[in-house]
């Protein structure tokens, strides 16, 4: 048992699963629990949830870590939250749940080229990011244009994090790192915007805007009700909390300017810290996270979500692999890697170049076995985060070193492969959820715990092993990565024209 506390809850709310973790103020975790919740797919392209179900799944996290504690909830000195940023999510007018649309959505894709074409440069001048499928603006547009029903209902646009804070506090409310990385906010000053607003058609959209704050304000306090419901004493303090990707870069200890973070999720984030935003439209979008302090990222759904959907659709298949990531692993452990291996374009769920792209496994033949399917999966994903970091670097944002997070640093091989394939020193830190310890540093400096995010990092995040460039793999991956590129233009006219047929009679 780590000292009588205080401790910190933190909540981190995947595009899945909604975990509850507890640490101590050195960052040691006591407790976790965590719930899965269900995504709907109502037709093509379209990656749904209940809002309703995420508010439960939360009161069983939070309890459920709780009962694992094992410790007195009064000595909880604080709850921070983070979340998967822009999809949709949307109260009525009468503050019930009315629709949960996730960041894997690609329902609005034709919208988005629509906007991008009408007003994307004007987009970005005020906010730093264009249009694109999943981007909240984006599909708070589409509901306005689809289903003009949901639209006039909506009283409160949240994302998921903020859904756990007004389950926890009944405030509606939200902060300047989810609102910017969304796009609705101006930059540098991160404020609210009535002609950015404008150009996406949302004029009148303006009063489901909840009220914005910074990251580790807090916003208030746990509800009688929620105390009830969850374990948690009456009143114990909750901060806004963090776009999860920030949240993540934080619990695997990258803070301040220059400082890099990869994360392997459910998307591929790649992302520098800097005092002053960068100004180029070929990054993908800059998020503001306190005063003077942003991440320029590049990131798209491109990463670890296409090795699950591998697992799940295949390994998993009628329930024959009890531990089906050991699997994995030790298949593609079991592979000597060689220069006409498999290649593997990761984009099952469309790409950072366009909503038309498609996963695919390529040059595969009869002496290949899974081990070579699963290896190419993991280095296409590499491969594509690679190309996020060489647009970065194009655009005057460099790194020598970064701090891996995400499902894919758990793999004993990942990291290498993106230590090899980026050139750089991959470090992962000790704690695996690192977007909930995140959650928690924003949590530990708005209750004044820690004095500020940087001196939080130093006390709670630690690597626990960096992975260093092997330079014999570094000039594989350099060929296979050229090659990759060469294969990814060449079929991308292709994609584009099985997206353009007509539907089959």
């Amino acid at each position: 048992m780590a000292e009588e506390g205080p401790y910190l809850l933190g909540l981190d709310a995947g595009n899945t699963v909604i975990k509850a973790v507890l640490f101590d103020l050195r960052g040691n975790q006591l407790a976790a629990h965590g719930i899965d919740g269900a995504t709907h797919k109502p037709a093509p392209g379209m990656v749904e949830r209940s809002v309703q179900e995420l508010r439960d799944n939360a009161r069983t996290a939070i309890s459920g870590c709780i009962a694992r504690a094992g410790v007195d909830p009064a000595r909880i000195a604080a709850i921070g939250t983070a979340g998967h940023g822009n999809g949709l999510y949307l109260l009525d007018k009468s503050h019930s749940a009315l629709i949960g649309i996730q960041s894997l959505d690609t329902r609005a894709a034709a919208l988005a080229n629509e906007l991008d074409k009408a007003a994307g440069g004007a987009m970005h001048s005020i906010s730093l990011q264009r249009p694109w499928p999943s981007q909240t603006p984006v599909l708070l547009a589409w509901l306005k244009r689809h289903r003009l029903d949901l639209y006039e209902r909506a009283g409160t646009l949240l994302f998921a994090k903020d859904v756990l804070t007004w389950f926890l506090t009944g405030e509606r409310v939200s902060e300047i790192s989810d609102m910017s990385g969304a796009g609705l906010l101006s930059l540098p000053d991160a404020r609210y915007s009535p002609r950015l607003l404008s150009l996406y058609g949302l004029a009148d959209a303006e009063a489901m805007l909840p009220r914005l704050v910074h990251p580790c304000d807090v916003v208030g306090g746990v509800s009688s009700e929620a105390a009830a419901e969850t374990g948690l004493v009456a009143g114990t303090p909750v901060v806004a909390g963090y776009f999860d990707v920030v949240a993540s870069a934080l619990g695997s200890g990258a803070v301040g300017a220059g400082a890099a973070s990869i994360v392997a999720g459910s998307w591929s984030i790649n992302q520098v810290f800097s005092d002053a935003p960068v100004r180029d439209e070929r990054v993908f979008m800059v998020a503001a996270y306190a005063p003077g302090r942003f991440v320029n990222m590049e990131n798209s759904a491109t990463s670890a979500a296409n090795l699950e959907w591998y697992v799940r659709t295949l390994v998993e298949r009628g329930g024959h692999h009890e531990d089906p990531f050991g699997f994995v692993n030790r298949a593609v452990g079991e592979v000597t890697p060689s220069h006409d291996d498999p290649m593997f374009q990761p984009f099952l769920y469309g790409g950072r170049l366009g909503a038309h792209q498609r996963g695919g496994l390529f040059g595969v033949a009869g002496w290949h076995g899974e081990g070579h399917l699963l290896r190419a999966i993991m280095e296409g994903v590499m491969f594509e985060h690679r190309r996020h970091a060489e647009v970065l670097a194009d655009a005057g944002v460099t790194f020598s070193s970064a701090a891996l997070s995400g499902g894919g640093s758990r793999s004993p091989l990942w990291p290498q492969m993106f230590a090899d394939g980026l050139g750089v020193p991959v470090t992962v830190a000790e704690a695996e959820e690192t977007g909930a310890l995140g959650a928690a540093i924003g949590a530990s400096v708005g209750t004044g715990l820690h004095a500020d995010e940087v001196g939080a990092v130093a006390a709670m995040s630690r690597p626990r092993r960096t992975f260093s460039p092997d330079r014999a793999m570094q000039a594989h991956y350099e060929r296979r990565y050229a090659i990759w590129m060469k294969l990814m233009k060449a079929v991308d006219p292709l994609w584009r024209e099985l997206g353009e047929g007509k539907p089959d009679a």
